[in-house]
């Protein structure tokens, strides 16, 4: 009986895993199930499916391509097919361009466009940072920390969420770690760029647990 119970609890948090490399997605549109928002004003985002021979699953990449430099604006990518509270979210990403910021980001526990979590890597600052986005008002909660992030290639980011504990992982390392309880219930998770940040991603995984 034991050994049933295991098996089926595993069969379940196996079951909620996803792992979207965008290979069968639709070159030059966002996938349907991806939903395209905007913290703050500015020119709309535009994500889409584009080829990369340099990504880990070739061909296609998830790319934002827009590149207003309002500095406030922050297209997001949020991913439809999960929701959670606790679990692991990463994604890797190439920072392609942009004179104000090349940055790009993994949100967590999102609510809506201007209530979730964030992770960023800044390719310009060589650093990587936690924040809350509360009422389109985006909070540290915990200081950078330096890290070089390269431009035009691919890095690993990396959040771990348990209850009000983050820990961050850059190429499979932890770099960070600190606590906020501001969103303690389950939210989904996506992607984020700010100003005119033109910024790939690819393999995107996401664990709940």
């Amino acid at each position: 009986m034991r050994i049933l119970s295991w098996l089926l609890a595993f069969g379940l948090t196996a079951a909620t895993s996803r792992v979207v490399t965008f290979d069968n997605g639709p070159l030059g549109q966002t996938p349907p199930e991806w939903t395209v928002a905007m913290t703050n004003h500015g020119q709309a985002p535009q994500w889409e499916i584009l080829k990369d021979m340099s990504a880990a699953t070739q061909p296609y990449v998830f790319a934002q391509v827009s590149a207003d430099p309002a500095r406030d604006r922050c297209p997001l990518a949020i991913f439809n097919g999960v929701t959670f509270r606790d679990g692991d979210v990463s994604v890797r990403l190439k920072p392609v361009s942009g004179r104000e910021v090349q940055a790009g980001g993994l949100v967590w526990r999102y609510r809506d466009e201007n209530n979730y979590y964030l992770a960023r890597a800044n390719a310009l600052q060589k650093n990587v940072q936690v924040f809350k986005v509360e009422n389109g008002r985006r909070v540290p909660i915990m200081e950078a920390v330096r890290h070089e992030i390269p431009s035009n290639a691919w890095s690993i980011l990396k959040v771990s969420a348990r209850g009000n504990r983050f820990q961050v992982y850059m190429d499979h390392r932890r770099i960070l770690q600190g606590w906020d309880s501001t969103f303690m219930t389950g939210g989904k998770v996506g992607l984020w760029t700010v100003a005119d940040s033109v910024t790939y991603f690819d393999d995107f995984r996401v664990l709940p647990r």
